[in-house]
């Protein structure tokens, strides 16, 4: 007696998007692992500084952002499926949903470097502050750039026949962006 799965096709596995991205993902992930090896570093040489210059953050922003980015990764794996389904496809809506969350995160991000900045808190503050400002600001590049993906995932959404190839490259450079926060986020508001 043979079962489901022996008598399904067999599906061919691919990797997502096009190997440019993955190029430049894997690129962005050195990049970001010697950034947060010199914090980590910096870090162990000042640990009361750092310690106490952390206690000006407020974790509700990053938990915040973290619910943002995550949300705007569900819309996107979801607008992604949807494509791949076609007829009537809401994969425009949820690619643009995803562009409100990271719209959202830039607006948060404003008012929590105005409201350090009024606080007096700089980069030139400590060094704990130089870092948070270069680690968050390079995230926040990455973020800008991830809209800019999104606005062209909501256009390419519509066509036909659709870019697949596109579609999960534009997707998986916004999961990047998402998997940057969840380190940034605990590395920068929680570690002691």
């Amino acid at each position: 007696m043979a079962t489901a799965a022996a008598t399904r096709p067999a599906r061919s596995r691919h990797v997502p998007g096009e190997p440019g991205v993955w190029v430049l993902i894997f690129g962005d992930l050195v990049v970001f692992t010697v950034f947060f090896a010199t914090y980590l570093h910096a870090r162990a040489s000042q640990p009361e500084r750092f310690a106490a210059a952390q206690k000006a953050l407020n974790p509700a922003y990053g938990v915040a952002y973290t619910l943002l980015l995550l949300t705007g990764s569900l819309f996107v794996a979801t607008g992604v499926r949807a494509a791949r389904r076609r007829a009537g496809s809401p994969a425009p809506a949820l690619f643009a949903g995803a562009f409100g969350c990271g719209l959202a995160f830039v607006a948060l991000k404003s008012l929590e470097y105005h409201d350090k900045i009024a606080h007096g808190l700089t980069a030139g503050t400590n060094d704990f502050f130089l870092y948070f400002y270069i680690l968050t600001g390079v995230h926040l590049f990455h973020v800008l750039i991830g809209l800019g993906v999104l606005i062209a995932l909501v256009a390419k959404s519509r066509h036909q026949p659709l870019p697949f190839r596109f579609l999960e490259g534009g997707a998986t450079f916004w999961h990047l962006v998402d998997l940057l926060w969840i380190v940034l986020f605990p590395l920068l508001y929680f570690v002691r």
